[in-house]
């Protein structure tokens, strides 16, 4: 089916549909891997480091469900690399306070360069974030931002942004384009670290750009090229393969998330919850006003502070301690194991990545491990 014939059907479809070789008699259904570096002048390629045919599927994928044109990089942090290494000396960055570690410490580096200006601000304080955005030239978010859980009011921001001559990229991570769509609603660039949600099998390192501008893709692809940030054959495979099944996990994983997150409210282990799902979130209003779904990540402050955390993840069975989150098992960890977290993050606070197991068995191991 070629990409253009997926016009007017739901992204649930394009999802499974787009990235699929021509059809004909004995055709393959599924792009094969690509392993090739070289390739027979003159073409369109030229050499491995410029494309692939199975980079190019897992593209057209991502590009179905964001819109836009979409480039895969070796991970997340190239992908955001690539966009910061664009920012000639002297530029005003404005990006969430809270947020990935790797994105604020890549920002940083840029600032004890003397590369660039950086504000940081609360995305949930729309007035605030407005007055920084004075004078920006990229606006990069998160929302939810990782692990605080807020949400920016994601249209109302980007309009204004884009109306004060900024450019505005998100990461879309938590919320993949199954719950909102940056670029429809004027964004840039949306990125994803494609080996949480998008490939959701915890198996693969990988990140992707999807640009809506296409001199702005250029430019990007270009630093791709110069810069060697290229993902590998089998991995882009893989992420394609978990691509296809997106909707479903992230309709299991955000029941399930809603269903524990209500659950903790009054769990007496547990101080407060944050997840947009609930109408009683600060933040529900606004996620509910913009996004089709609240997404996986549900967070937990325990009562007794980091100790008391810290004992809970080690003395879990089914759900696993450890660091990722998007894949289909359910994960957690005290963020603030890690010394780069922000310190606006309570120390106590546990993220949890929520999967597609049976909710009843994630309740019963999370509820033994708080009360261990």
């Amino acid at each position: 089916m070629e990409h253009d014939s997926l016009d007017g059907l739901q992204v649930e479809t394009r999802i499974v549909a787009a990235g699929r070789p021509a059809r004909g008699e004995d055709a393959m259904i599924n792009v094969p891997i690509s392993l090739n570096s070289t390739y027979v002048a003159p073409g369109e390629t030229g050499y491995g480091r410029y494309g692939n045919e199975t980079w190019s599927a897992l593209e057209t994928g991502i590009s179905a469900m964001e819109g836009g044109q979409t480039l895969v990089f070796a991970s997340g942090m190239a992908a955001l690399a690539a966009v910061f290494n664009l920012l000639p000396k002297g530029s005003v960055v404005t990006a969430s306070m809270n947020g990935y570690t790797g994105t604020k410490m890549l920002l940083q580096e840029l600032v004890d360069a003397e590369r660039i200006e950086l504000r940081l601000v609360d995305v949930s304080n729309t007035p605030a974030v407005v007055e920084a955005l004075r004078g920006t030239n990229l606006f990069w978010l998160e929302t939810p931002t990782n692990p605080a859980m807020e949400v920016a009011d994601l249209p109302l921001l980007i309009t204004e942004a884009k109306r004060l001559g900024a450019g505005v990229g998100v990461d879309n991570t938590f919320a993949t384009a199954l719950n909102q769509t940056p670029l429809a609603l004027g964004a840039d660039i949306s990125m994803n670290s494609v080996s949480k949600f998008i490939s959701g099998h915890t198996d693969i390192i990988l990140g992707s750009l999807s640009i809506s501008d296409s001199a702005l893709f250029a430019r990007l692809s270009t630093a791709r090229k110069l810069q060697g940030a290229i993902p590998g054959a089998f991995e882009c495979w893989l992420a394609l393969r978990g691509l296809r099944t997106l909707s479903v996990r992230l309709q299991r994983s955000q029941e399930n998330a809603m269903e524990l997150a209500t659950r903790f409210l009054s769990h007496p282990k547990i101080s407060r919850v944050r997840y947009p799902g609930l109408p009683s979130d600060p933040h529900h209003a606004v996620a509910k006003s913009f996004m089709k779904g609240f997404g996986a990540i549900v967070c937990i402050e325990v009562e007794g502070g980091e100790e008391a955390a810290e004992r809970a993840v080690q003395a879990s069975r089914l759900v696993t301690f450890a660091t990722s989150l998007g894949g289909v098992e359910t994960l957690w960890e005290r963020r603030h194991r890690w010394s780069a977290e922000s310190p606006d993050v309570p120390k106590n606070l546990i993220r949890i990545s929520v999967g597609i197991e049976d909710v009843e068995d994630i309740w019963s191991d999370i509820n033994q491990a708080l009360n261990a």
